[in-house]
């Protein structure tokens, strides 16, 4: 008696279906990243010589393991921190002198005079608060139970309040806002991309308001 073939399977459109499933994962399939804050650090400066600040030119900031704000050991809103890191660094309790930025003459470049007041400064001048934009410190402290979220709207904050007296005395120099310089600085297809005296524009402007921030964990 004569075996029978068993039938084969047509396995031809095997390698398709895979490749078809493979493209289907690859499209649907969600990979999550890691958000961070891009931050330069600044390069390190080798002093020997210990610098003493004044406790009144540093605003400390702490988040607590219950996400909530402490500005100077009080309780505040993170909608109310933006002001009062504004009025901080543009206090000017120092005194009001003309002088307190000169220009250098060998390189062109705004640099301090020395003095410990502030001639621009619009705040309240209290004595009590800082001397001027280039002494104030935002020192930023979390416990390691603070949320991520939380952390992040308080550094929001606190850069939005150098960013806004950026463009503040930016605008005043130069009728012309901070961030904008910046954009035209980087912008290939602007008249000023890359030009030396938008340079120097920037360069002061940042001098005037340094942003010293402190993070401690």
């Amino acid at each position: 008696m004569a075996k029978r073939s068993s039938p084969e399977v047509n396995a031809g459109s095997m390698a398709d279906i895979a490749f078809l499933l493979l493209i289907f994962f690859l499209v649907t399939t969600t990979i999550e990243t890691d958000s961070g804050i891009t931050r330069l650090l600044p390069p390190i400066e080798e002093n020997e010589e210990d610098v003493i600040i004044k406790q009144k030119n540093i605003f400390t900031v702490l988040l607590n393991n219950k996400d909530q704000l402490l500005v100077e050991d009080e309780l505040m809103k993170i909608e109310e921190l933006k002001k009062a890191a504004i009025e901080f660094l543009d206090n000017g309790g120092g005194g009001r002198n003309t002088n307190w930025l000169v220009l250098d003459q060998s390189s062109g470049e705004w640099v301090d005079s020395g003095k410990s007041g502030c001639d621009y400064c619009s705040g309240k001048s209290d004595p009590k608060s800082s001397d001027n934009p280039d002494k104030a410190i935002i020192s930023l402290k979390n416990e390691r139970e603070t949320t991520y979220a939380t952390y992040i709207s308080v550094q929001n904050e606190i850069m939005a309040a150098y960013t806004h007296l950026r463009n503040q005395r930016s605008l005043k120099l130069y009728g012309i806002s901070y961030e904008e310089m910046k954009s035209n600085w980087y912008d290939v297809n602007s008249p000023d991309y890359k030009s030396k005296s938008l340079k120097k524009k920037i360069d002061r402007v940042k001098k005037e308001y340094p942003q010293k921030f402190s993070e401690v964990e």
